[in-house]
């Protein structure tokens, strides 16, 4: 039972894949599979983000707000200032980070619960993009940014792709084989007597939301690259995919906990599915029909096979 509870999300991944490739010769092209795995790159990255602070029962809502934040950034450091790449994307992540020591500031120390604070640092980070690009798209990127973000640079897939495996393989390492990931799902399951007995918690909590903003940043960072120009307002739209993937991979491979190759299995799982129907002539609505599903899916699943209570919001 636990074997099929843990590959169950693989298994149905396996069966949308044969149906729409028997629906459509098209689907099943090569070019299909590098088109899902070299677009997918900026919520697998964003979803990582989530999954730590999930991973402590912190529920961080600005995750949106960075990713555009954090594109913008690049683009006007790399673009409008004229910055080398290397020390743009540094800086772009610096800020972020510290963006991301606010949120824990006031969550973790003045023990305002963080799914409020992140909700209105997010909304005035928001507007902070917004004054800092006029509201406007920010062009010239460099080349050597959008060269790196775009180009082929195994089996015809982009690099930042490669990028996000390797970011999984070091969360998953994290979370699941050292001290510290034993420690924050004993945090996540009990605060009160993981300080009891000794961890610290506001640290690690902290640490979790500091995470989150960075990862969330450098998918800021991959969005803008690909895109060559940054879009003040669409950081938006990556907030209810990353939090989708990252509950939908609770749900599998170690169900019952916010894992990273869960994470990834389902941001492609999503994806595949959304491919699909847009190959069957079906647009508009299959992304928010397979979001909004997946999260009130995984969410409720979770919460009846009793692995993680929901938030407490306390």
């Amino acid at each position: 039972m636990k074997t099929v509870e843990r590959y169950a999300v693989l298994v149905v991944w396996a069966l949308v894949v044969a149906f729409f490739a028997w629906r459509s010769d098209t689907f099943a092209a090569t070019s299909t599979v590098q088109l899902i795995l070299s677009t997918q790159t900026v919520i697998l990255i964003a979803t990582l983000g989530v999954t730590f602070s999930l991973a402590v029962q912190e529920f961080d809502l600005s995750v949106g707000s960075v990713v555009g934040f954090g594109g913008c950034l690049l683009a006007v450091l790399d673009g409008r200032e004229g910055w080398a790449p290397g020390p743009a994307i540094a800086v772009t992540l610096l800020v972020c980070a510290l963006f991301g020591a606010i949120n824990a500031a006031l969550s973790v120390l003045a023990g305002v619960p963080s799914i409020i604070v992140t909700l209105g640092t997010g909304t005035l980070l928001a507007g902070i993009t917004l004054g800092v690009t006029e509201s406007k798209v920010v062009t010239g990127i460099s080349v050597k940014t959008v060269q790196f973000m775009t180009s082929p640079f195994l089996f015809g897939i982009p690099a930042p792709f490669y990028c996000g495996l390797v970011l999984c393989l070091v969360a998953w390492f994290v979370l699941q084989h050292t001290p510290l990931g034993r420690r924050m799902i004993f945090i996540a399951e009990n605060r009160e007597v993981a300080r009891l007995a000794g961890l610290r918690v506001n640290l690690i909590r902290a640490g979790a939301l500091v995470v989150t903003a960075t990862l969330s940043g450098l998918a800021g960072v991959v969005l803008a690259g690909t895109n060559s120009a940054a879009n003040p307002q669409s950081g938006a739209y990556y907030l209810l995919p990353a939090f989708a993937a990252a509950f939908l991979g609770s749900t599998t491979i170690v169900p019952g906990r916010f894992n990273a190759w869960g994470a990834f299995v389902a941001v492609y799982f999503l994806t595949t599915g959304i491919t699909g129907l847009q190959y069957l002539g079906y647009a508009g609505w299959p992304e928010q029909v397979f979001y909004g599903g997946s999260l009130v899916a995984a969410v409720t699943l979770s919460h009846l096979a009793g692995h993680r209570r929901l938030p407490r919001f306390a």
